[in-house]
């Protein structure tokens, strides 16, 4: 859940890949592409889940369940990986702010929302994440700056939303309130990443320490204020539970690991692949299993939404600047290697390729 990146359905998302980690053995048991799939069936299932975990339990609790079993399964790899928890003040004062907007306040609003919209319009209004972050990137990333394709995306993105929400019918039969709610969480993981990318991407801490200590500060913050605005249910149904499990332990847990995975085998940009086909499957999982209905205008403007989404994420080409002097063992100048030379070169990595790695989270 969205986005998708850390992180999802939401890919959605959590804590983002920073950096690549270390390569995988050479011999894999499942096959990468396999692994890619149930990670785009477990973050498209997610809004499924979401809803019938609503039926049973209060918004909150929901959210709060799913945290909590997302850092059990998280909190298990970190210790059979025999990684630690990031250390410092500052890293974790910066965890705080991350946990709250990629985590306890879009997975909050989007329970919030599947009160009243259907689990199909939620992952739709998901994948309206890199739109929100294209916008914000106008003032906030100077690296992002739009092209005419990515500015085109934007306008044919906006579109797509009109189109799924029935603009043209004066937005007859829609929850305003609920769509709303799920369109400030997609907008919630863009404003979590572009914070994410300013202050976390020099830790040095591993992907899985940064997502394990994010989603647990986020259980913390669910659990002070679950108390306050909800009450114990007086019955507990076993498939709103079960529900709010998967959620958590898969889609919040268990994805993840995927997607450090799967970044780690193929790369970021063929991660970030995932983000498209999440509305996809929400939708085809709404339909399928929860009846819900389905008119002309939703898959089609889902699809315009993710055509100008996909757009937005193209990079133009790269300004090179003059190859600063670098100072030899002989006391003369030579030039630092740029291009494809300086890509080579151990441990650097581009801006469009941590832009990229963010993105392939969800939800």
């Amino acid at each position: 859940m969205s986005s998708p990146a850390a992180s999802s359905p939401s890919l959605p998302p959590s804590a983002p890949p920073l950096r690549r980690p270390r390569p995988p053995r050479a011999s894999r048991s499942v096959d990468w592409r396999i692994r890619f799939g149930v990670l785009a069936l477990i973050w498209g299932f997610s809004f499924l889940f979401i809803k019938v975990g609503t039926e049973g339990f209060a918004p909150f609790q929901v959210t709060f369940g799913r945290l909590l079993f997302g850092t059990a399964v998280l909190a298990v790899a970190l210790v059979v990986k025999r990684d630690r928890l990031p250390r410092g003040a500052r890293t974790w004062g910066h965890l705080t702010v991350a946990a709250f907007l990629l985590n306890a306040l879009p997975f909050s609003l989007f329970s919030y929302a599947e009160l009243t919209i259907p689990s199909t319009l939620a992952g739709i209004c998901n994948a309206t994440t890199p739109l929100w972050g294209m916008v914000l990137s106008l003032v906030a990333l100077s690296e992002d700056r739009p092209t005419r394709v990515r500015a085109a995306g934007l306008g044919i993105g906006f579109v797509g939303v009109l189109t799924v929400l029935g603009a043209w019918q004066g937005f007859s039969g829609l929850d305003v309130t609920g769509t709303a709610l799920a369109l400030l969480a997609s907008f919630s993981y863009a404003v979590g990443w572009i914070y994410v990318r300013r202050t976390l991407s020099g830790t040095g801490a591993s992907n899985l320490s940064l997502a394990t200590g994010q989603v647990g500060v986020a259980t913390v913050q669910l659990a002070l204020v679950t108390p306050l605005f909800t009450s114990l249910p007086h019955s507990v149904e076993i498939l709103p539970l079960l529900s709010v499990i998967a959620l958590g332990a898969l889609g919040t847990g268990w994805a993840m690991l995927l997607q450090y995975g799967v970044v780690a085998e193929v790369g970021p940009t063929t991660a970030a692949m995932v983000t498209y086909f999440i509305p996809v499957i929400a939708t085809a999982a709404g339909v399928a299993v929860l009846g819900e209905q389905l008119t002309w205008n939703t898959p089609v403007g889902a699809i315009v939404v993710l055509a100008g989404a996909a757009l937005t994420q193209t990079r133009g080409p790269r300004r090179t600047s003059p190859p600063a002097p670098v100072r030899t063992r002989a006391g003369t100048s030579a030039e630092a290697p740029t291009g494809p030379r300086a890509q080579e070169q151990p441990g650097h990595r581009t801006g469009a390729d941590a832009a990229r790695s963010e993105k392939a989270s969800t939800r």
